[in-house]
């Protein structure tokens, strides 16, 4: 499956620091190999939305067809306001 990155989403990326930018790209990596990467999700109700966990972060996305689309990435307490 494909990844990709909002405008967003790519500099909350680039922002972090190298250590956790580094573990978020390696979750996201194995959650686009999974055949089914929604078992790792959790919905938010917003305009079909999803969620990973990865420690205190979260990656908002969506899924279109074969793609993963990354909406916004950030800190757990930061991320929903």
């Amino acid at each position: 499956m494909e990844i990709r990155y909002s405008y967003k989403a790519a500099r909350q990326l680039d922002d972090l620091p190298i250590l956790i930018k580094q573990r978020l790209i390696e979750k996201m990596r194995f959650f686009a190999l999974q055949e089914n990467p929604l078992t790792f999700a959790k919905s938010i109700q917003i305009e079909k939305l999803y969620r990973f966990r990865v420690g205190n972060y979260r990656i908002v996305f969506q899924l279109k067809q074969k793609m993963i689309f990354v909406v916004i990435i950030g800190k757990r307490d930061k991320i929903y306001t």
